[in-house]
């Protein structure tokens, strides 16, 4: 089973998708950034080494939010999420792949990996607070009923 971490970058409310480079597995797909977690390393290393590699910036403020389990037909991943709230730099793509910031509460038209799928939705559903990149809470009171 491969491990896996996935950033949650929060910019104005919205977050991060990037889509899979040319080439790679499952390419054209739109996904959250991270990647493979090496031997030896915590998922918090190998988000701060993936998103420096990918989108050179540093994370300065990270949250675990969640741990899913998803099946392909040829492949298994175990996929652990953390939301970005704070971070040092301009989101460059670095590996040439295409970017989105994506506001939550709209349909966005992106085909995310089926392994993002319930993510997704979690964050449409209001599931995750956003903050803003200073690392306050956004909080959208009319939700609350």
């Amino acid at each position: 089973m491969l491990e896996v971490v996935a950033g949650i970058i929060w910019r104005n409310g919205r977050y991060l998708a990037v889509e899979r480079p040319e080439g790679s597995r499952m390419a054209g797909w739109w996904e959250f950034p991270g990647g493979k977690i090496e031997p030896g390393e915590s998922g918090e290393q190998a988000l701060r080494r993936e998103l420096r590699e990918e989108l050179g910036i540093t994370l300065l403020q990270i949250e675990f939010w969640r741990d899913l389990v998803h099946h392909y037909d040829d492949f298994s991943v175990h996929l652990h999420f953390y939301h970005i709230h704070d971070y040092r730099g301009e989101t460059v793509p670095l590996e040439n792949q295409r970017m989105a910031w994506v506001d939550p509460a709209r349909p966005h038209g992106l085909g995310f990996l089926p392994a993002d799928e319930p993510v997704v939705a979690a964050l449409h559903d209001g599931e995750a607070p956003a903050r803003t990149q200073a690392g306050f809470l956004v909080d959208d009171f009319s939700k609350k009923a």
